[in-house]
């Protein structure tokens, strides 16, 4: 329940950031754009989408805290979560079609944006903690 309560209350306090990264895209396609319109349906859409993006991303750090898990069970289920949740706000919005090259082609490349992203963090996190024990063991 503990894990819920953070999952939840993590999604609400960084879900907003969704509909404002959405809002600076569309800015962007606008100005690039000659004949760029939106309806307001897909409007309401495309920020009730990525606010559900966001909530979901935000509320899935939870997940590397559980204790009992494993780190590699931890990053599957992460994995996981946030694939199908990217993968239904870039169907839903029309960001990528529904063919299963395309959607086979993203999953590729979000598949290796997940793994360079916590490799990077791996990395970092292992060097840091030599450096601090290294300094701890010299005093």
């Amino acid at each position: 329940m503990k894990y819920l309560k953070g999952f939840l209350l993590r999604g609400l306090c960084f879900g907003g950031f969704g509909p404002v990264i959405l809002g600076i895209i569309y800015y962007f396609i606008s100005v690039s754009l000659k004949d760029f319109s939106l309806s307001g349906k897909e409007v309401l859409v495309g920020i009730l989408s990525t606010y559900f993006l966001a909530f979901i991303h935000a509320g899935a750090s939870i997940f590397n805290q559980i204790e009992g898990w494993s780190c590699g069970k931890s990053m599957a289920v992460h994995l996981s979560v946030l694939y199908i949740v990217y993968v239904i706000c870039y169907l839903v919005n029309s960001w990528i079609p529904f063919d299963w090259k395309v959607i086979g082609i993203f999953t590729l490349i979000f598949i290796g944006a997940y793994l360079t992203v916590w490799l990077t963090v791996y990395v970092i996190v292992n060097k840091t903690s030599k450096n601090l024990n290294n300094k701890l063991k010299s005093n």
